[in-house]
């Protein structure tokens, strides 16, 4: 006797028989599409599930959960969150999942990023996002690269520039509130709210610098302020006020002072430097020019328009930074102690934690992070090329697989400061 054919159907074909089913009754479904009865009363109870998954999608096998009590629990903490229009990434729901793993004993749960993503297919969660536009490349690109790079070459090689006296600075734009324009919702949510304190809008500026051997200077804020904040700030930051918190020719000078000529071996300006940084306004002023000069350093002002390609900071630390910085925000809008306004509004963050997420976060990029991002611009080629390619912590905001999100935390934020065109090279 030949084996019984088993035959595989769609999830179109049984929302079919469903409809069919509910009209006229689950045998009468049967008859007229040719299937057992018992199968009507299966897909009937599956009826919610079919409607979210692809038409074409055929069973529900494999994928299962093995640790259910754990993902049980993540999925309704992932429901309160979103009740409560707090934003959820794939970063925090395995900071969860991993201190649920202790509450429940759990030894061998990890948690990495191909386990989230296979609990939120199994959980009917997605990722909500929007597209944005990269920056354009000037029509000229290709020659300015190379114009800027033999001059940064010809330089370290001239003048014999050390790793360690090559630095690279730029202005990151932030606000008090980092809600991401993505977050794990259930697929299919018509309305999808992100909570913020209401401060997304309440801008300051922090100016990183980093050097060539892997070195990362102090950072300064720029909070928007005539006055400093009366509060006990952390060590290892600079804390700026200016009426708009941006960075002025005065603010440039007082980084220069107080940050620059500050670093390691460059105090008495012994050593020949090497300061790259874009074509910002406050930059390129004769005073500041004059000011880099009398600190042995040679100016190398990056074309407009091109600071994704040459610039290191943006082309593999700043991502890092933000990702780390929003994952200390995002912690501390589901755990952290908040206070209220008499009208239930909920108060913004300190300027003091602000600092100490800053500091932790630029604390946290990898000395081989920096000196990758480096390479990259073309700035450094044959110098550091022993150092590790791997970080201890993936530059990808969620430690994603490559590739999975890359797009998404590229344009985390707009850090892009540049105000004019390329002016030319300045000694």
């Amino acid at each position: 006797m030949a084996p019984t054919k088993r035959h595989a159907y769609d999830a179109e074909f049984k929302l079919k028989a469903i409809s069919h089913a509910v009209e006229h009754g689950n045998r009468a479904a049967a008859r007229e599409f040719n299937i057992n009865e018992s199968m009507v009363r299966k897909w009937r109870k599956q009826e919610d599930d079919l409607r979210q998954v692809k038409k074409t999608k055929r069973s529900f096998r494999g994928n299962k959960a093995r640790w259910l009590p754990l993902e049980d629990k993540l999925e309704q903490w992932v429901v309160e969150q979103r009740a409560a229009s707090r934003s959820v990434s794939t970063i925090t729901i395995r900071m969860k999942a991993t201190a649920l793993a202790s509450e429940l004993n759990i030894t061998d749960f990890k948690g990495g990023p191909s386990w989230c993503f296979r609990f939120m297919k199994r959980r009917n969660l997605s990722i909500r996002t929007r597209t944005t536009v990269s920056q354009q490349l000037p029509k000229d690109y290709q020659e300015k690269l190379a114009t800027f790079r033999a001059y940064c070459k010809k330089n370290i090689t001239e003048k014999k520039i050390r790793p360690e006296h090559i630095t690279n600075m730029d202005e990151v734009p932030l606000t008090f509130d980092i809600p991401v324009n993505r977050t794990v919702d259930k697929t299919g949510a018509r309305t999808v709210n992100v909570r913020t304190t209401g401060n997304e809008k309440s801008s300051f500026t922090v100016v990183l610098a980093c050097q060539a051997n892997g070195n990362k200077l102090p950072p300064m804020v720029i909070f928007k302020r005539k006055t400093l904040p009366k509060e006990n700030f952390p060590a290892g930051v600079v804390i700026k006020a200016h009426s708009k918190g941006w960075m002025d020719e005065e603010k440039m000078s007082e980084w220069l002072r107080e940050i620059y000529v500050k670093r390691p071996g460059g105090f008495f300006h012994t050593a020949p430097s090497l300061l790259i940084y874009d074509s910002m306004r406050s930059h390129i002023t004769d005073g500041v020019k004059k000011q880099v000069k009398h600190t042995n350093s040679t100016l190398a002002v990056i074309p407009g328009g091109l600071t994704k390609e040459l610039q290191p900071l943006d082309i593999g630390v700043h991502r890092a930074f933000k990702a780390r910085l929003r994952t200390a925000w995002e912690q501390w809008m589901t755990e952290g102690e908040h206070t209220f306004t008499k009208t239930g509004r909920q108060r913004r963050t300190t300027y003091a934690t602000i600092c100490q997420w800053i500091v932790n976060a630029w604390d946290d990029i990898s000395v081989s992070t920096v000196v990758r991002a480096f390479r990259k611009a073309g700035i450094v080629t044959e110098l550091l090329d022993n150092s590790s390619d791997t970080d201890s912590i993936s530059d990808d905001a969620d430690g994603t697989e490559p590739g999975t999100l890359d797009p998404v935390f590229a344009q985390l934020f707009n850090s892009d400061t540049e105000e004019e065109e390329f002016e030319g090279f300045a000694e």
